[in-house]
């Protein structure tokens, strides 16, 4: 019982010291009940029994011993002492009264008895000790014990202890007698009471012993068959025999066994009736232990079937009609095909029921128990099967005839046929065939049924038979292009696609369309094609339908040459290779179009202008229609000659030649030809000029004119003649009577010249005879200085690119004077 004193330490008790006088009730299971606390001394009350109490206190500087008291509250008993030494901390009061409120003090002294600190608690007693008069066991579990009650005891403590099970607990309980459970069976255990108060426990009562019982054999039931119980069980600790009682629910027969076994069978029994059972196991001493009632029922009986018919709610159940036995919860159907059913009246319906069956069927009883013996069977043949395997067969076209495969247990069959427009018929016969009309573009449903007693077969196969579309009407085909060809027809009813074959000589092309329109392209050219519009739906394509014939568009040519025969004749070459057709061949320029046609490999065409570039392209007719346009292939006739064109003799040695614009032209080549000579200019403008001309000479005028593509056209122009050569070696000569001669050299002894002085005041001309190669200028004036030009006259005009000369004419009183040569001057 250290712990309280280890629970106030020093740190605690010092805490306490300046806590002043006061009560602090604390509950710890009876060992510390309360504190105190008074003039620096703490203590406690940590066990409290019927007749002491035992106090823990805290240790005060310069004590020698230590007194405990116990006074009864209230009355005029004598107080209870006990002295203790200085270095006890620990101490009791004994030989106090059960259930008393007692005032608890510590005094502690030193060796003078002087008082140095004192503490005050009050407690209350336990309960006086509790007496056992009976412990007694009336389950394997629990033992039961009766005792006397004792003044001021607000409960009890029931204890129980045994070394063998290991086994120690405590009970609380409010009042005598009580119960302690969790026991182990047939087990020997201490007994003993304990009082309970506010101030603690009283001391155990005088032990007593008692036993459990033995537990009940733990039965388990069975029956086997209707009239049989089967009973067993593990065995018992400590057991001798067991006690059976078996009584009939609702009887007051009981059966009484005793046996050593674990296990009994209880014949004879009515069936589907409870029979419970009660059951106890024995000790040695013929004590018995815990008692068991397990209730079994036995198996039903066989019932009786009475009636087995085809079901009015599913044509592929059977209802099985039978008598109820007792004891029975439910029924269980079987088949001699495995099916089954279950009911808890007086049939059941036994589905889904197999078609063409001879089925034997029995009946069973169910319960807890088990099921019963199977009722005696009855035989029943169920309704036939679904014939199958149905075809049709369509001898010639509007003709069908139904098959199908026959089945067992049948007495006659029943098929019905159904247009997809609503008419329908049907045959009854014996046998497995069916004729009937069937249109085109129709589809016809179908099944069979087969009957017996039974009933009707289930519905079988549908077989869906559709019977050709129809071939269509009004096929129109035309030629879109030259390789293509469209067909249109009119919509067949139960067509889903249409098959379009065009057989050509060596080939085939199919097209298959939903739409009664169709265009077969890439055909071959100048071929002629046999086009069937075949309908098709899911039974396949009508290939009776007739063929229409049509021819496709020639081949395209090609173009193999193209000749310029001359500047406004063209030849055009090209491959053919159609039957009968007509070849065009188109020049196309941005002004217009020329054409030629032939049956053969080329045509001419003429009157072409020039310096034109035209797309040349070859198309093929016949009455099937055109075909594609060749290849195009580019053509450029030869440029154009100026319309205009002139010669200028620019200097003597020079001349400028102009021309128009020539259509078709790139470069101009210009070339001036003469016996003496020639002179060439090539360029891309419409003027050129060109040297080392001769002058007094007749040339030949042509151009060479070339296109961009390098085509050439050459052109002859009227001839040109150079001028009379310019005189040379001019000069003047002072003559009398005021005349001044004008003097020069020529090459042409037939030409004309004109001779001209220009002076700064005056202006002079003179024109000799013709072949003379001077002329004299009279009254000319003086002081001046004057240009002279000699010049040959050309059809009457004066050659202006002759060179001049300046001089100086002086006087000499009124007269000419000196005649002097200045130098020569370029002409402006």
């Amino acid at each position: 019982m250290s712990r309280p004193l280890d629970f106030w330490g020093k740190a605690n008790t010092e805490g306490m010291r300046s806590m002043g006088l006061k009560s602090l009730i604390v509950v710890l299971f009876g060992m510390v009940s309360q504190i105190a606390a008074q003039n620096g001394m703490v203590m406690s009350v940590y066990t409290v029994t019927s007749k002491s109490v035992s106090v823990q206190w805290n240790k005060v500087p310069g004590a020698s011993s230590y007194k405990v008291k116990a006074t009864p509250k209230g009355s005029l008993e004598s107080s209870s002492y006990s002295q203790f030494g200085g270095n006890f901390v620990v101490g009791s009061v004994n030989s106090l009264k059960p259930n008393t409120i007692y005032i608890v003090e510590v005094e502690a002294v030193d060796g003078t008895s002087n008082l140095l600190g004192r503490a005050t608690i009050e407690q209350i007693t336990a309960p006086d000790v509790p007496g056992i008069s009976k412990a007694y066991s009336k389950l394997s579990n629990s033992i039961t014990v009766e005792f006397n009650a004792v003044q001021g005891a607000s409960s009890y403590i029931l204890r129980a202890e045994s070394e063998s099970a290991n086994f120690f607990s405590e009970t609380q309980v409010s009042s005598s007698p009580g119960t302690v459970l969790n026991l182990q069976p047939c087990t020997e255990y201490m007994l003993s009471v304990i009082s309970v108060n506010s101030g603690g426990r009283s001391q155990p009562s005088l032990p007593q012993k008692a036993k459990t019982v033995v537990a009940a054999p733990q039965l388990i039931a069975a029956s086997p068959n209707s009239s049989t119980i089967q009973l067993y069980w593990a065995p018992v600790t400590k057991a001798v025999f067991y006690a059976l009682d078996i009584i009939m629910e609702g009887s007051g027969i009981r059966i009484r066994l005793n046996t050593t076994k674990l296990s009994v069978t209880i014949p004879n029994l009515q069936a589907g009736t409870t029979y419970c059972t009660k059951g106890n196991a024995f000790d040695v001493d013929n004590i018995p232990g815990d008692d068991i009632t397990v209730c079994q029922i036995t198996r039903p009986s066989p019932p009786l079937i009475s009636q087995i018919k085809p079901s009015s709610c599913s044509p592929q159940g059977l209802v099985v009609n039978f008598e109820n036995v007792q004891g029975a919860d439910r029924y269980l159907g079987l088949s001699s095909t495995g099916n089954n059913c279950t009911s808890t009246g007086s049939q059941c319906i036994l589905s889904p029921v197999s078609c063409g069956q001879n089925q034997s069927i029995t009946i069973t009883a169910i319960n807890q128990a088990g099921p019963s013996s199977p009722s005696k069977s009855m035989n029943f043949i169920t309704f036939p099967c679904s014939p199958q395997t149905l075809w049709v067969e369509e001898s010639v076209p509007g003709s069908c005839t139904l098959h199908w495969g026959a089945v067992t247990w049948v007495e006659y069959y029943m098929a019905f046929i159904k247009r997809d427009d609503g008419t329908e018929e049907f045959c009854n016969t014996t046998r497995t065939t069916c004729s009937y009309t069937c249109q085109c573009s129709f589809t016809y449903f179908m099944n069979v049924f087969a009957y017996n007693r039974a009933g009707p077969s289930p519905p079988g196969q549908v077989l869906n038979y559709t019977t050709f579309p129809c071939c269509p009407k009004n096929v129109s085909v035309s030629l879109v292009s030259p390789e293509t060809l469209a067909i249109t027809w009119a919509p067949v009813r139960g067509a889903e696609v249409y098959e379009t074959r065009a057989v050509g000589s060596s080939d085939l092309i199919l097209c298959n369309d939903t739409s009664p329109v169709c265009a077969l392209s890439d055909l071959r050219c100048n071929t002629k094609y046999s086009i069937v519009v075949c309908p098709c739906s899911e039974r396949g394509c009508n290939n009776n339908c007739s063929a229409t014939t049509k021819e496709t568009a020639p081949c395209q040519p090609i173009i193999t040459r193209i000749q310029q025969l001359d500047p406004f004749l063209v030849s055009v070459s090209w491959t053919a290779s159609n039957t009968g057709a007509m070849y065009t061949a188109n020049l196309l320029e941005k002004r217009g179009s020329h054409t030629c046609s032939s049956t053969g490999t080329f045509c001419e065409v003429t009157n072409l202008p020039c310096g034109t570039m035209f797309d040349v392209s070859v198309i093929a007719s016949t009455s099937a229609g055109s075909s594609f346009p060749s290849f195009t292939v580019p053509l450029e006739t030869v440029p154009c000659c100026p319309e205009s064109f002139t010669v200028t003799q620019v200097t003597q040695a020079m001349t400028n030649v102009t021309w128009s614009p020539a259509t078709g032209a790139k470069t101009y080549i210009t070339t001036l030809t003469s016996p003496r000579g020639n002179a060439k200019c090539h360029t891309l403008s419409t003027s050129c000029l060109m040297g080392c001309i001769t002058c007094g000479t007749n040339y030949t005028v042509s151009m060479e004119i070339l296109s961009s593509t390098g085509h050439k056209s050459l052109c002859t122009y009227h001839g040109f003649s150079s001028t009379t050569c310019c005189p040379w070696s001019v000069k003047l000569y002072r003559m009398t009577n005021n005349i001044i001669r004008v003097f020069w050299h020529s090459s042409s002894s037939q030409s004309t010249y004109i001779a001209d002085l220009y002076g700064s005041v005056s202006n002079y001309t003179c024109t000799p005879q013709a072949g003379a190669n001077f002329c004299d200028v009279s009254e000319i004036m003086c002081g001046d200085v004057y240009t002279v030009v000699v010049a040959p006259l050309s059809q009457g005009s004066k050659i202006k690119f002759c060179s001049q000369r300046m001089y100086s004419v002086s006087c000499s009183g009124s007269n000419v004077g000196m005649v002097i040569y200045r130098g020569k001057r370029s002409l402006d």
